[in-house]
C-alpha cells in the first residue's frame, strides 16, 4: 500500500491494555525549582528539558520529563521513554512497560510525511521484535504472523532497511508463514541497495547455495568489509563457511570481485 492513499497509517496491535500510568517507574518526583519547566508547562518543553537532562546524565529528570510529556500526548517522549524501559536506561528494564508505550504510538497512527514517522517506524519494528521473540511471565505471547506483518508495513510502505532484512530473513526461514526464497531476495536487495550490510550478506549467501559461487562469495566479502562491528560476528561466520567450500580460484575471483560492491550500488 502507498502511504499517500491513506489519511492516517495505524496498526493493530493485540491483546495487551495499552495503559501507561504515571507511576509506572515509581512516584513523580517535583522539578527542580531551577530547571524552568513543571508538570504544568507545555509537551514541547517538557521533551526538550528531558532531552537535555538526558544528554548531561540526569535520567531520573530525563524519565520525569518524558512522562509528563507523553501523558499530554507527545509522540517523541513516548519513543524515548519506551527506549528507556526497553534497555534499562536510566529505569529498571521492563519490556512489557516499553511494549504498551511503543504500542500506544503504534495504535495512534501517523500522518504521511509527519514529523512522527521515524517515531512510529521504530515503534513498528520495537513490535515487531517483541512478537517475533515474546516476552517472558507476561501477555505477550510470541506470534510470528504479526511480526511479518509488522515488518512488511514498515518494510513496504516505509521503506526502512531494517525491516526489510528482518522480513527477508522470516521470508527464508518460514517463520509465520511460508518459505519464499524469491521474495527474500528482492527484499534483501531492497534492504541492501538501502545500505544495510547485512542485508548484502545474506543475499551473497543466498545465491552462494543457488550455485553462484562467485558473485555469492563477492556478496558476502563486500558485506564484511562494509559492516558495523555488531554485525561483523555472523557474517564473517557466514562468509568463512562458504569460503571454505569454494574453489582458490573462485576465491580469488570474488575478492577482486567484492572490491568494485559497494552498498547502495544498483549492481
Amino acid at each position: 500500500m502507498l502511504a499517500g492513499e491513506f489519511k492516517s497509517l495505524r496498526v493493530a496491535v493485540l491483546g495487551v491494555s495499552l495503559a501507561v500510568g504515571a507511576t509506572a517507574a515509581g512516584p513523580a518526583r517535583a522539578f527542580d525549582p531551577g530547571a524552568g519547566v513543571s508538570k504544568e508547562s507545555g509537551p514541547f518543553a517538557l521533551f526538550k528539558f528531558g532531552f537535555s537532562a538526558y544528554k548531561n546524565g540526569r535520567k531520573d529528570e530525563a524519565v520525569e520529563a518524558y512522562r509528563y510529556a507523553a501523558e499530554k500526548g507527545h509522540t517523541g517522549s513516548r519513543w524515548a521513554l519506551a527506549n528507556m524501559y526497553a534497555y534499562g536506561d536510566g529505569v529498571t528494564e521492563d519490556d512489557l512497560e516499553a511494549f504498551k508505550i511503543y504500542s500506544e504510538i503504534a495504535q495512534q497512527g501517523v500522518e504521511p510525511g509527519s514529523e512522527d514517522t521515524g517515531y512510529f517506524v521504530n515503534a513498528l519494528i520495537s513490535l515487531a521484535g517483541y512478537y517475533r521473540r515474546g516476552i517472558p511471565d507476561s501477555p505477550v505471547k510470541m506470534d510470528l504472523t504479526q511480526a511479518r506483518q509488522l515488518y512488511f508495513q514498515a518494510a513496504s510502505t516505509f521503506g526502512v532497511a531494517e525491516a526489510q532484512f528482518q522480513l527477508a530473513r522470516m521470508l527464508l526461514s518460514g517463520e509465520g508463514g511460508s518459505v519464499n526464497v524469491q521474495q527474500a531476495k528482492k527484499w534483501l536487495n531492497r534492504a541492501r541497495k538501502n545500505g544495510h550490510a547485512g542485508a548484502m550478506g545474506v543475499f551473497g549467501n543466498v545465491i552462494f547455495q543457488e550455485g553462484q559461487t562467485v558473485r555469492g562469495l563477492a556478496y558476502m566479502t563486500a558485506a564484511l568489509d562494509q559492516c558495523s562491528p555488531k554485525d561483523r560476528p555472523w557474517l564473517q561466520a557466514m562468509q568463512e563457511q562458504a569460503f571454505s567450500l569454494a574453489t582458490e580460484d573462485d576465491r580469488r575471483v570474488a575478492i577482486v570481485m567484492s572490491q568494485n560492491m559497494h552498498l547502495q550500488a544498483d549492481d
